[in-house]
């Protein structure tokens, strides 16, 4: 998770809302990382997650990333989260809760919903005061 919040604190600083992504395989070691690109991109799917996801799958010549971790310092939002959920991914864990637009633990709840094909082990909550601190800190300067 200290991987991905450098990634979100990058962010920050480049004008992006403070979100980091980072995909582990199964022995720990870092296929990919990133934070978001919306605004450098002017891409809406431009997410933390979608482009440490998308970097793994290409790292490794694969689709499927079922043995890999998602470390995120947000909870996914219903998008992210069904990309989790067609990647095959094993965990997600992530950082702070996001009960207005989060898609794991609040919202859409996609891996509840019946029409989920997989649903990975998740884990919210980690280091969850640091990814929390980080987003008010954002917005609180921008308001």
């Amino acid at each position: 998770m200290a991987l991905a919040l450098e990634e979100a604190k990058a962010a920050a600083a480049r004008g992006e809302v403070p979100v980091g992504a980072v995909v582990t395989d199964a022995s720990g070691q870092v296929l990919s990382r990133a934070g978001n690109e919306v605004e450098a991109r002017h891409d809406p799917s431009a997410h933390a997650e979608m482009l440490a996801l998308r970097a793994a799958a290409a790292d490794r010549g694969e689709k499927w990333l079922a043995d890999c971790t998602l470390w995120v310092t947000l909870e996914p939002c219903p998008m992210c989260a069904q990309a989790a959920s067609f990647f095959r991914l094993r965990r997600v864990i992530f950082g702070a809760y996001d009960p207005k637009g989060g898609g794991v633990e609040h919202g859409a709840r996609i891996y509840a919903a019946p029409s989920c094909h997989h649903a990975p082990e998740v884990v919210g909550g980690v280091r969850e005061s640091e990814g929390a601190a980080l987003l008010r800190t954002f917005f609180a300067a921008r308001r």
